[in-house]
């Protein structure tokens, strides 16, 4: 007998006749799923809207400064002050962290107190970047400066100054930062 009503209870599951809820807790799922990916769509959208105006309403200094200052939420999110503890007075433990680990490629003058960062990619690293629906300006890329200023400057205990050299977004093959301690 419970084999028989094991057996009707998983076909009229799988089949949706039954009523236990499942089937609907489902079809919420499969909507929820549906927003979330219709906000990341809108929010991709009024991104975009704001980098172009920003683009061709900004001159260089006042882009630049709005989206540096911005590199500050995505550097909290991630944690980087604690994640970069281990490496506070340690540059070259750093290096060799984002070389080994990042695949990035660093050089490193220190007699002139520059730092060459070369992300070694085909591809632009930033999370607000929607590959499939083109979400690029090189404006992101003051975003980034700012970025890797907060990380260098943790790192080596004084502020540093990041400019981007080279970027996926101006149509070079990787995004490369020099750094000036």
């Amino acid at each position: 007998m419970k084999t028989v009503r094991r057996d009707f209870l998983k076909s009229a599951c799988v089949s949706g006749a039954c009523i236990c809820g499942f089937p609907a807790i489902l079809k919420a799922s499969n909507q929820e799923q549906d927003q979330n990916e219709s906000d990341t769509h809108f929010m991709q959208e009024w991104i975009s809207t704001l980098l172009l105006n920003l683009d061709q309403n900004c001159d260089e200094s006042g882009a630049r400064e709005i989206m540096k200052k911005c590199a500050t939420a995505h550097y909290k999110r991630l944690n980087m002050d604690e994640f970069l503890k281990p490496y506070e007075g340690n540059l070259e433990s750093f290096i060799q962290f984002i070389e080994k680990e990042w695949g990035w490629k660093i050089n490193y003058q220190k007699e002139n107190k520059v730092i060459l960062a070369d992300e070694n990619k085909n591809y632009c690293v930033c999370p607000l970047v929607n590959k499939k629906n083109g979400v690029k300006s090189s404006i992101l890329c003051y975003c980034s400066e700012g970025f890797a200023e907060k990380m260098f400057s943790k790192v080596i205990g004084q502020t540093v100054k990041a400019k981007v050299v080279s970027s996926i977004h101006l149509g070079d093959k990787t995004c490369i930062y020099k750094i000036l301690i």
